[in-house]
């Protein structure tokens, strides 16, 4: 046996560790087979649409980009003139719509849909249909809100309320076009999607656990997630209520927020900040749950204070519901409310400073690698607590009354949102490339694409801090000369293209690295290639269609890592076996999945063209409305893909189905079209 030295671990060493128990595993029904486009647009497989959901982020996130550049262009300099003000409405509000619901959100439903089944050790989501019709819906949602910058003219349905969308200027009289109308329409579809995957994947976490796997032994990344499914189930009818009341008001001439019909704009900001604010903790928790994953790693040690990385979770989740006011401390709504609130989010502090000081402790002491996913998961720990303390300083309704509407909230945000979730996101890219392609990204190019991205990202929101204590107001399309804005404007700009580089740094590391790979340049990357320790690991890279060969029984935390290690009789770290000894090489083919289907996209399909009708002609509502009809007409009749739904006494053969027995409990571990 190999001895390890100065390997940190809590756990004894357990001999004659032994692969998963399990039995075969039914006949295999879906198609293996290759990458046409039929495979993508049919397919019902979690890695496949995790896929999906992770190349459309990161193409709405390059769009949202050019956005911003534009901003930057057109604040670079007082006076500038690239955008008018109603297009420079237009620009931001679309940058800000694009990255926090079309970039942000896919890219934590990209990490959730590829890696939770994994994690959890199942063979797919619970509702496999169900969750490619989630993401073709999120698809045409996008594209129907992108379409209104092309829409009756370029750029003049665009929306231009800002991402917010306040009431009353949200309204007809304040914005006589179509912009707001695709807005409201555009994320009431975009929600949906959330909603019915939010659904599919606490289901998937409650029922499809590998036996033994108790809610305490799951990875904190599955945990993060999973609270962050339970965040969007109650967030987003809020949200979808408050776009359906700005739908009616705008199409049919309801008055929810007309103020000259005695309706109160307040309204709005209510529904839409109890919604906003547990939104930034669906757009955080992915992240934090990333880098949990990534720490322990490189620092060759488990995670410190496991229980309180969860619980303090679960806090973040729940606390998040009772701070919402915050955002509101300079609407009028009173001192009450406003000293509520101040404590509220005083208080929320304190389980996000839980998980910075457990980070910490977990990399004290360790044999730190500081590859790129480790660069960018401790980056992701600096920058988060600048955010997070800056936005402490806001939870003083005083302080906050001075600054809310400053450059200085900008940087807030930005740290948290960027400084939170972005640089989070490239860590996991980094970390979980090679499981899913089945090769490594170039550590060079990553390395400098990170610093690049770092430096850049500090000089472009740092700055705002000072401009926002200058007095530099939000959503302004120019300034004058001699404010004092200039030299700042510049370096923010300048900034900004640092991180469009660092962007192209990434997609191009990824062109070079696949052409590497297939050139025989570089090794395969081998199952576990950082020495890992969750469930993902344990399978070949790429990871096989079915997952994982046999049903595996998980008797600790960090399983796949304790099947590798153990300590020896004097406390010393050994190696008990080789990841590729431990790990299943995806060779078992009598493994039962279920079918493609189209039904999921065509049913997707109609909501789009129902949002075109409510804007333009109710007519093809109807024709929308047959569509979705259709496709759930379809999908409900779809044939039976289980090769034992004409039998439910399969029980006495185990060598069909997919049936773990243990005494006389019988687990089910199959996954069937819903």
């Amino acid at each position: 046996m190999a001895i390890v030295e100065n390997e940190e671990t809590t756990l004894e060493l357990e001999s004659g560790e032994e692969k998963s128990a399990g039995k075969p595993l039914g006949a295999l029904t879906r198609p293996q087979g290759g990458n046409g486009w039929k495979d993508w647009l049919f397919t019902v497989d979690h890695k496949k649409i995790g896929i999906m959901y992770g190349a459309a982020g990161l193409l709405f996130f390059v769009i949202g980009g050019v956005y911003a550049l534009f901003v930057r262009l057109q604040l670079s300099r007082p006076g500038n003139s690239i955008l008018s003000a109603e297009t420079y409405n237009q620009v931001f509000t679309m940058h800000g719509v694009v990255m926090v619901f079309l970039a942000a959100i896919p890219l934590g439903a990209a990490f959730a849909n590829y890696l939770i089944p994994l994690q959890i050790g199942a063979r797919d989501v619970a509702f496999p249909r169900l969750n490619a019709f989630s993401f073709w819906v999120f698809l045409g949602g996008g594209l129907f809100l992108l379409s209104s910058m092309f829409i009756g003219g370029w750029w003049e349905n665009a929306p231009d309320g800002g991402w917010f969308a306040y009431s009353p200027n949200t309204g007809v009289l304040f914005s006589p076009s179509k912009g707001i109308d695709f807005f409201a329409i555009g994320l009431q579809i975009t929600g949906i999607a959330s909603l019915v995957g939010a659904i599919n994947l606490i289901v998937t976490v409650l029922n499809m656990r590998s036996p033994g796997m108790t809610l305490m032994k799951m990875p904190v990344l599955t945990w993060m997630l999973f609270i962050t499914q339970l965040l969007l189930l109650f967030a987003m009818p809020v949200i979808s209520v408050a776009l359906f009341l700005l739908t009616f008001d705008r199409l049919f001439d309801a008055n929810f927020f007309n103020v000259a019909e005695g309706a109160d704009p307040l309204l709005w900001q209510h529904l839409f900040w109890i919604f906003g604010h547990p939104e930034v903790y669906v757009l955080i928790l992915p992240s934090f749950g990333v880098i949990s994953e990534i720490i322990p790693t490189f620092s060759r040690k488990p995670i410190f204070g496991y229980p309180f990385m969860v619980f303090s979770g679960i806090a973040i989740g729940f606390m998040g519901w009772g701070v919402w006011a915050h955002h509101m401390f300079a609407s009028g709504v009173g001192p009450v409310a406003v000293a509520a609130f101040s404590v509220s989010t005083m208080f929320i502090a304190v389980p996000t400073g839980v998980k910075i000081l457990n980070w910490l402790a977990t990399m004290w002491g360790g044999r730190i690698r500081f590859t790129t996913p480790m660069l960018y998961a401790t980056s992701v720990v600096a920058m988060f607590t600048i955010g997070g303390l800056s936005g402490v300083t806001h939870s003083l309704a005083a302080a906050d009354t001075q600054q809310t509407d400053t450059y200085y909230i900008v940087a807030h945000f930005h740290y948290v949102i960027f400084g939170g979730i972005i640089l989070g996101f490239f860590g996991g890219f980094y970390f979980w490339w090679p499981k899913i392609f089945g090769y490594f990204l170039s550590e060079k190019i990553g390395k400098s694409s990170f610093w690049v991205m770092v430096i850049g990202f500090n000089l472009t929101f740092g700055p705002m801090h000072i401009l926002g204590l200058q007095g530099m107001s939000r959503r302004i399309q120019t300034y004058s000369e001699g404010q004092g804005f200039d030299l700042w404007n510049m370096v923010s700009t300048l900034g900004a293209f640092m991180i469009a580089i660092a962007t192209a740094m990434f997609v191009a590391n990824t062109i070079i690295s696949r052409r590497a790979f297939k050139a025989g340049k570089t090794p395969a990357a081998g199952p576990d290639p950082w020495d890992a320790r969750s469930l993902e690991w344990m399978t070949a890279s790429p990871v096989p269609e079915h997952n994982f060969d046999e049903v595996i029984q998980v008797e600790r935390q960090d399983e796949f890592w304790h099947r590798k290690w153990g300590r020896n009789e004097e406390g010393q770290v050994v190696r008990l076996a080789t990841a590729e000894e431990v790990a299943h090489d995806g060779s078992n083919t009598n493994v039962h999945l279920p079918a493609p289907s189209y039904w999921p996209l065509v049913a997707a399909a109609g909501l789009p063209i129902v949002g075109y009708g409510l804007i333009y002609n109710l007519w093809l509502c109807v024709l929308g409305g047959l569509l979705i009809l259709g496709g759930l007409y379809g999908w409900v009749f779809e044939p039976v893909d289980d090769p034992n739904a004409d039998s439910h006494d399969h029980h006495d053969d185990q060598t069909e189905g997919t049936e773990l027995v243990e005494g006389d409990e019988v687990l089910d571990q199959e996954v069937t079209s819903e």
